[in-house]
């Protein structure tokens, strides 16, 4: 049954990440919350289970045309130095620690959603005209 549960979890948190919400913000809470897995493994979980589904953005970016490499080592280096880093960093935290890190992180993704609500072009109108 336990199998099944964790097919469930990385089937939708795939599902949101595809969509470009972020599977992990439901996956890691899902696998410690209700099932019970250890945070430095949850997040370890959602990093790999992460790479698949870059390589094939990736690949469907490419086939499309809508990669710019120009200047991408810019980008690449630091942000494999950083996530190194940042791996390391959080391999020595304890879970209690990096479980609440995570909290204040879903938490500011939270505030930065609703902050950020773009308006479409048709509510734009709209309210200009009521004025």
């Amino acid at each position: 049954m336990g199998f099944i549960l964790y097919l469930i979890a990385g089937f939708f948190s795939g599902m949101l990440g595809g969509m470009g919400m972020g599977g992990g913000a439901i996956l890691i809470p899902v696998l410690t919350v209700f099932l019970g897995v250890e945070q430095h493994v949850a997040q370890a979980t959602n990093l790999i289970a992460f790479l698949p589904m870059a390589a094939c953005s990736l690949k469907i970016h490419k086939d499309k045309g809508l990669l710019k490499t120009d200047g991408v080592w810019w980008i690449v280096i630091p942000a494999l130095l950083t996530s190194v880093a940042g791996g390391l960093f959080a391999a020595l935290l304890p879970a209690s620690v990096l479980r609440r890190l995570f909290g204040a992180f879903l938490i500011l993704l939270a505030i930065k959603g609703l902050v950020t609500v773009k308006v479409t072009p048709s509510k734009r109108a709209a309210s200009k005209g009521a004025k």
